[in-house]
């Protein structure tokens, strides 16, 4: 079995989002109500953040999935931004730069001719402008196949960006159902019949013994 995935640095702040939105829930919100302190929410807040890790590997299947959708989205950036983008670039530039020169060489050659300019000199731009006119049109005519071939595969996958996005927050909502919200209220409320009060110390979410309570003595660290 695989190992559960550590919480990347960067996701630290999806994390303390997710916790701040598990402690606003009704329940939580109206136990921590009776600590008008805000010790226990404190030293709650403080314990999930201490055990971000262990509280994550509830949600490892979709933490993983997410990880993977955003390296395949920045591999897929850098290979727009690298070498890559040379050949399309390339495909695009050919046919305009020949078409362009083919019809400037016939048009340099027909003005000579028509000066009547002595020399090869216009009848070798004549030809050179009829041997780029068909280089033009050949590498025109690919370039619109490869277009109209990729076209409908770009229109059917959704964008990088929203691949990413959609994964992230399936990852956060099962992090807040599967491990936030069950960590939270098993260190709030061991015991369904008892309740957080005012005297529970900060480095502890239990609450006051009966007796202590009786003889109105403070909790003991």
């Amino acid at each position: 079995m695989a190992e559960p995935s550590r919480l990347r640095p960067e996701d630290r702040a999806d994390f303390e989002a997710v916790l701040h939105h598990a402690m606003n829930t009704t329940d939580l919100r109206g136990a921590l109500g009776a600590d008008a302190a805000g010790r226990v929410a404190a030293h709650l807040r403080a314990h999930a953040l201490a055990q971000a890790d262990d509280i994550a590997t509830a949600a490892d299947e979709p933490y993983r999935s997410y990880l993977a959708v955003r390296r395949a989205a920045r591999r897929e950036a850098r290979s727009l931004r690298g070498p890559g983008r040379l050949l399309p670039a390339l495909a695009v530039l050919t046919p305009l730069v020949s078409g362009t020169s083919a019809a400037a060489l016939l048009l340099l050659g027909g003005l000579l001719h028509l000066a009547g300019a002595l020399g090869p000199l216009p009848g070798s731009l004549v030809a050179a402008g009829w041997t780029l006119a068909p280089v033009a049109a050949l590498s025109g005519l690919v370039t619109l196949a490869a277009v109209l071939h990729t076209a409908p595969r770009r229109r059917g996958a959704p964008p990088a960006a929203d691949q990413v996005e959609h994964a992230r927050l399936v990852w956060r909502q099962e992090l807040l159902d599967r491990g936030m919200l069950p960590h939270l209220r098993r260190h709030l409320m061991p015991h369904p019949e008892t309740a957080i009060t005012p005297c529970s110390p900060p480095d502890t979410l239990t609450p006051c013994p009966a007796r202590a309570r009786e003889d109105r003595t403070p909790c003991s660290d």
